[in-house]
Formats: structure tokens, sequence, C-alpha cells
């Protein structure tokens, strides 16, 4: 028998996942992580690679040792990862500096980027479909200002995938999915654009050969074999982002089609065969791991993360029920929130907003609208609460990318951890207005990345060729209309109590969940 694995760095975890050559998962190992602040800077999110790596090796040990199978039969090892995490390296390709995907450090260095080059980041827009809210450009220049010793050191970058695929083969590269998040990288070329960095004072020697997802880096490592129990005839294949790498694991591989990524953060893309970007930069573009398509995103922040706080803040007696009877507490928890009627007792959860790429920030993380009656404000409905507006922000970013695109899909693919409960994907069709369709495999980025690394491995012809052979779906959930009204309802209420609650993070009473740097 032959396999193949994905490495998949997530922002709430890393995972190992070995699939057969049909794309039928064999095994898994997971670990949970967390990405903690720099004492003494503002709005800092490290990543710890050190930390990092012991979980990752012990993830891809152990997700073999559960498949039960020879090393030597996994054919090909990739990687996928959160976005806009970067790595930089010194000359030996040791890390010497690591952040995650939501850094906003940089605060101070994009408004003075604005303020010297005021029409800068719309030129760089135009280029990357960028801005400066995630993108690599501050955050070096950080580095620069405030740890000249490793900027002065550094002789690569990366993305945290590309990361990973180094530790695993001693290479550095990178792939247009991911690099393209760095807001230094052109949408049109799928390469580096060093030009930017020069223009705003920063080194243009820093940045890694360009490859495409399913392209071979190299074999697993002598070090690396050790210490992962992965053979060194295993060939190590170019990745991509997380996001991307999930549309080819659901079939997201045509001009139109739509998927909703349910994660840690939820996004919302739909293809384009040519990479347009928004006249207001309202909208994400990036590239897709299938040449020749760019894929508009929305991005809803925490959606996943805002459950995980949820079950472990106030459901314990539902993690030890649970344990009991030997099923997930958000198995338990979904039965409970099915009993509450739609639109949660008028319970309004105030977490991300609707996305706004050029002027990117969040209220605070609230409930409003509670009841003192525990029969109706209780963990089920706020539960239920919490899904019905992840899908409801994520309404709101797809109507507006469908007007950027000027394309609409009746249908939506929709994967990822959220995609697993029997209630979430129902609320997102009667949300939507829209049929939802869940894959057989829920670990689309996983399965995704498997399809690459059988690309390189000379399994699948082609991205997709693998997605048209690989790809099932096990169910279709029919939108109600009836709901869809009352949901409408729903979002309305919610958008002007948002609407509010940003005045009062403007005034300064409350506290902003996140605000992109500069703002």
């Amino acid at each position: 028998m032959s396999y193949l694995m994905t490495v998949d760095a997530g922002t709430g975890s890393v995972r190992a996942v070995v699939f057969d050559l049909e794309g039928n998962e064999i095994s898994i190992s997971q670990r949970e992580w967390t990405h903690k602040s720099e004492n003494g800077v503002p709005n800092s999110m490290n990543f710890d690679w050190v930390e990092g790596w012991n979980k990752t090796k012990k993830c891809i040990k152990e997700s073999i040792e559960k498949a039960n199978i020879d090393p030597k039969e996994i054919l090909a090892v990739t990687a996928t990862s959160m976005r806009e995490g970067i790595v930089l390296y010194d000359k030996e390709g040791d890390e010497i500096w690591a952040v995650a995907n939501v850094d906003a450090r940089a605060f101070k260095e994009v408004r003075e980027l604005k303020e010297k080059y005021p029409s800068i980041e719309e030129e760089f827009y135009k280029i990357s479909g960028q801005t400066f809210a995630l993108g690599a450009l501050p955050r070096l220049l950080w580095v620069k200002k405030n740890r000249p010793e490793i900027y002065e050191k550094t002789a690569k970058i990366s993305m945290i995938s590309d990361w990973v695929l180094a530790k695993l083969s001693g290479v550095i590269a990178s792939d247009p999915s991911n690099a393209g998040t760095s807001g230094i990288f052109s949408l049109a070329k799928r390469d580096w654009e060093p030009e930017m960095a020069r223009r705003v004072g920063l080194r243009d020697d820093i940045f890694p050969p360009v490859l495409e997802s399913g392209e071979v880096l190299g074999k697993v490592s002598f070090e690396a074999a050790k210490e992962t129990a992965l053979s060194t005839d295993t060939l190590v294949v170019m990745g991509g982002g997380d996001v991307q790498m999930a549309s080819l694991g659901l079939g997201v591989v045509k001009e139109g089609d739509t998927a909703v990524i349910g994660g840690s953060f939820w996004q919302q893309v739909v293809n384009m065969d040519e990479p347009l970007v928004a006249e207001d930069m309202s909208i994400r573009v990036n590239p897709h791991v299938i040449k020749g398509i760019s894929q508009a995103e929305g991005i809803t922040f925490f959606s996943g993360l805002v459950m995980r706080w949820f079950r472990d803040a106030f459901c314990l007696l539902e993690k030890i029920e649970a344990k009991k009877v030997g099923i997930d507490p958000y198995v338990l928890l979904e039965e409970m929130a099915s009993r509450v009627p739609v639109g949660s007792y008028g319970i309004v959860p105030i977490f991300s907003d609707k996305m706004n790429y050029g002027k990117w920030y969040h209220a605070a993380p609230s409930f409003l609208n509670l009841s003192l009656d525990p029969t109706v404000c209780n963990k089920a409905s706020m539960f239920r609460s919490l899904e019905e507006n992840a899908a409801i922000v994520s309404a709101k970013n797809l109507d507006k990318i469908s007007s950027f695109t000027k394309t609409f899909s009746k249908k939506i693919v929709f994967a990822g951890g959220a995609s697993k409960g029997f209630l979430w994907p129902k609320i997102l069709a009667d949300v939507t207005g829209r049929k939802v369709k869940i894959p057989v495999v829920k670990e689309a980025t996983s399965l995704g990345g498997a399809m690459a690394a059988g690309v390189g491995a000379g399994v699948y012809e082609s991205m997709e060729s693998a997605a048209n052979k690989l790809v099932k779906f096990e169910k279709i959930y029919e939108p109600d209309m009836q709901n869809h009204e009352i949901y409408k309802d729903v979002a309305k209420r919610w958008e002007r109590a948002y609407k509010k609650q940003l005045e009062l993070v403007d005034e300064g009473v409350l506290e902003s969940m996140w605000k992109a740097p500069g703002l």
C-alpha cells in the first residue's frame, strides 16, 4: 500500500493526517497550540518555532503509529498552514524570529508608511490584492526598527507551511497561495515583488524561490527522519495556504465555485479566472493553488476560536458528560442548541464584524440582549446564537464578494471543523438561502494537501484531476426559506447593534477584539 501525508499548521492547532491514494483518511494526530504575545509589545502574536516543531514531530510520529504503516509506504509529505504568519532565518537556515497570522504589532509602521507614501497601500493592493492589515512589509519594518540585530542577520523569509517543509527537507521555498498573503507579491506573475521592499527601505534579497503547489522540494532529510519517524525516501512536496488547500480539497477549482471554510477563522471564497481587485480595497484577493485562478475572499475572525473559548469557559459539565458517553462536547452542545428556536431568543453576539479590508477592526467581544430568564438565556441559546452569528457574517461577506465578482452560486461547499455537526450546516443554508454541500472528508485542507503531495509523487496528473477523482459529498442541506426570512431580520438587528458597539470602541469606552495595525 501507498500513502500521502499532510501537516496542517493552523491557528489553533497542528495536525498530521495520513491518506490513502483514494483520498480516505487513515489516521490523524492533533495538538492544540497557542501563540503568545511578546512582553512589552502591544498586539503581538509570536510563533514559537521550538514548541511548534516539538508538537509537529509528535503529530507526525503518532499519525504513522495510528495508521500502523511502514513509513516507507508514505510516498510524499506536504504542509499547509495559517497564512500571513512569517518566519525569518539566518544564513545557516536557522529560525531567528517568527509571528503568527494576526500579529498586529506594526501599527506605528503602518501609520508611518501611509504618512510617508500617501498612495502606496492602494498602489501595492492593485499588484498584490493585499492591504497592510496582515501584510509582512510593516512587520519587517518593525523588526528593522526594534530588533536591528535580527534584521541584519536575516537571510531568508518564508511562511509557516514553508517552515514545516524546510524542517523536513532543509530547503526554504514558498508557494503563491501562501506567499501571496505577505503582500510583497504579484498576483499576475505569481512571484515575489522585491521592488515593494526596496520602495519602503527594506532589503530585497531575502525572498526564497517560489514553487507551485505540487512541485517537489526534495526528500525528507536524515535529521528530520530521526525526529519524525518518516523515511528518507519520502518526497517533500510544496504545499500552500490553508484556505486555498481547503478549496482544492473541496473541489473548488473552477471559476465561480464558492466555499465557506469553517476553522479557527472562517473564510468565504469565490474563484475568479483573472486577478481582479476592488476599487475601494474592501475585498481581499489571493492566488489559488490552481494556476490561472485567483480567489476573492472574506474572513470572519475567530469563529472557531470563539466556540472553543465558550466550550472551555462555560461548558465544563457538558465536557464531562460528553467524555462519559464518548462523544465530542460540540455534539452535545449542538443537540442542546437544536431545541432553541431560530433567532436564539434575540441574543446578539458581538465578535467578528463583516470584512472591511481597507479599514478592518472589530468591536469588543460581547453578548447583547440577554435575558434573566434561565429557560430562555442559557448555554444552549448562547451557543446557538454563536452558530447563527458566524453564518450571518459569512452571508454578509459572500454578498459583498458576489457583488464584486458579479457571480452568484446557488451552492456553497462547507468544510472544516464547523461542518462536522448537523446544526451549523443547516443554519448556514437557512441564513444564506443557498444549498450547502458537505464533503465526505471534513479535513478538506489536509485532503487538498494530500492531492498536492500526490501530484508531486506522480500519483495524480494534476490538481484538478485529483479533485475530480477524490472529492465526494455526503449531504446537501436545502435552505428553509421561512427561516431565511427570519434570519434577514436577525441580521439587520445584528448590523445595527454592531455599528453602535463600534462607536463605543471609537470613543475608547470598550476595547476592540482586534484592530488592523495603523488604525
